[in-house]
């Protein structure tokens, strides 16, 4: 069994309750969806002695993105947009493998680490993101959400972009 060589750190931001998720491995670390709480971000960054290399956007809804551009500016760090399916990101020892899964929005993508997976407004512990707002489709949600069936092995830890964390 290899040894747990990262960290995720969870901070519940902004006035949506957005799950920003911080992943530390070997002194680095990557940002998802900063919303908001640029104040714990940087705090837990500084506790952890993580320099920050990557601010991941799971999609564009103001709720996962505000924080972006102001965390970029304090730290260097690179936001990473218009990833696409397949595309690997390193972090430390970790990588993260990028799954597109349009449905909630024509970009939104979830982020698939060893046993563990990020899903933004995919996939959430008992239901899925809404699919009425603009760039959304039912459709495309279902295929997505059946892509992620097949995908994700039983115990897979999911880290939804809000709500509870779970397990298949």
């Amino acid at each position: 069994m290899p040894s747990k060589s990262f960290e995720i750190k969870h901070l519940i931001v902004g006035p949506l309750l957005t799950n920003c998720y911080i992943l530390i491995s070997k002194g680095e670390a990557l940002v998802i969806d900063p919303g908001a709480g640029l104040k714990k971000i940087f705090e837990t960054l500084a506790k952890n002695k993580a320099k920050l290399n990557y601010i991941i956007l799971t999609h564009h809804h103001w709720d996962h993105t505000l924080g972006a551009l102001k965390l970029k500016k304090e730290t260097g760090a690179k936001i990473l947009t218009n990833l696409k399916e397949g595309d690997k990101i390193k972090v430390g020892d970790n990588v993260l493998k990028v799954v597109h899964t349009p449905g909630h929005t024509k970009e939104s993508i979830c982020l698939l680490g060893e046993n563990f997976i990020f899903t933004g407004d995919t996939l959430f512990e008992d239901a899925h993101g809404r699919t009425d707002l603009p760039g959304g489709s039912q459709k495309e949600m279902e295929n997505s959400l059946e892509k992620l069936k097949k995908i994700l092995k039983p115990g897979t830890k999911i880290f939804p972009g809000h709500g509870p964390i779970f397990a298949k």
